[in-house]
């Protein structure tokens, strides 16, 4: 009976120091990466996946060695409870525990998406459906989604002009209200309070701001001409001329072919603002913070007229006379 019991005295002390060991092993397997090579893989984690699922595709991957050590680790740590779903970038370079604290808080990989300044709704939606984002009718559907639009602070029926232009970074599950959101938001970030009280003294709504930044947006050929275009807009508006703006009727063209002629410049648009007098009901692309703030200091001039020199410049003019001399010059010339 003695020896019995000094038996299995020994096995407890065989068992606790074997469990010391692999306890210990674990805890050196969790700080050695599987390779030194910085190998890139992409994990997709899904909704609910099995932490045993998961442990087995990483080690198909390369990115994990010994599988069961790492379900072990992730249990002693409470780590399989807290995975989050995403999409990962992971290399064999990193440790196990440093992959599982990505996991847990949920480090997941961000896509670049790039608007530029001056493109509209519909050149939005294809560069956010190039990157992988859905589909262009899905962001155009909420993109138009007056509700949405209203639950922003927008007084108007779309998004179009309040998309800023930058750079974003999102999850590639990121749904269309979620980008818009953000881009609305950088907008409001942008839009500084004195220029809300900048256009209250000149008289305008914060939308007749962003409509006419946008207008200023696609004339601009380079930065240092915005203000002076925006005087001629000015100037117009203020003698009640029509602004005359190429850009905005072809906005108003559906399936703009690229060539405008003599028919549309009469075509009867809202946007045709060789036929409207004034702003026309909107925004025609999403300007940047340099054109808006044009449109709110427009500069000093007195010019009503300018034509393109067809080098990104502008000749601008006072009167009708010296414009059309401009005009036959820079644009009539063979």
């Amino acid at each position: 009976m003695k020896k019995l019991r000094i038996t299995i005295i020994f096995m407890l002390i065989f068992v606790f120091f074997v469990a010391i060991a692999v306890y210990v092993d674990i805890f050196r397997y969790a700080d050695k990466p599987a390779s030194a090579e910085p190998v890139k893989q992409v994990i997709i984690v899904k909704p609910g996946q099995k932490f045993k699922s998961l442990s087995e595709i990483l080690h198909k991957k390369g990115v994990i060695n010994h599988p069961v050590k790492f379900r072990l680790f992730s249990r002693i740590k409470g780590y399989d409870k807290n995975i989050k779903a995403g999409e990962y970038v992971l290399s064999p370079n990193m440790t196990p525990k440093i992959i599982l604290e990505i996991f847990v808080m949920g480090k997941v990989r961000l896509h670049r998406l790039t608007i530029p300044e001056g493109y509209n709704l519909r050149q939005v939606a294809q560069v956010v459906s190039r990157a992988g984002f859905g589909t262009q009718k899905d962001f155009l559907k909420a993109a138009t989604h007056d509700d949405l639009v209203h639950s922003k602070g927008i007084d108007a029926q779309t998004f179009e002009g309040y998309l800023f232009p930058d750079t974003y970074y999102f999850t590639k599950d990121a749904t269309p209200e979620k980008i818009i959101s953000s881009m609305v938001k950088r907008f409001w970030s942008a839009f500084k309070p004195e220029w809300k009280n900048r256009a209250k003294t000149l008289g305008f709504t914060i939308h007749q701001v962003v409509t006419l930044a946008s207008i200023i947006e696609k004339e601009a050929g380079v930065a240092v001409e915005r203000p002076i275009i925006s005087s001629v807009f000015h100037n117009r508006l203020k003698r009640r001329i029509r602004l005359e703006s190429d850009p905005t009727v072809i906005y108003g063209i559906e399936d703009f072919n690229g060539n405008i002629t003599r028919r549309d410049l009469v075509e009867n648009t809202p946007y045709n603002t060789y036929r409207i007098k004034g702003l026309p009901p909107g925004p025609i692309a999403n300007a940047g913070t340099k054109a808006i703030e044009a449109a709110l200091y427009p500069a000093d001039t007195r010019f009503l007229y300018f034509v393109s020199k067809k080098d990104s410049t502008h000749q601008f003019s006072t009167n009708i006379k010296d414009h059309n001399r401009a005009v036959r010059k820079y644009q009539l010339r063979k």
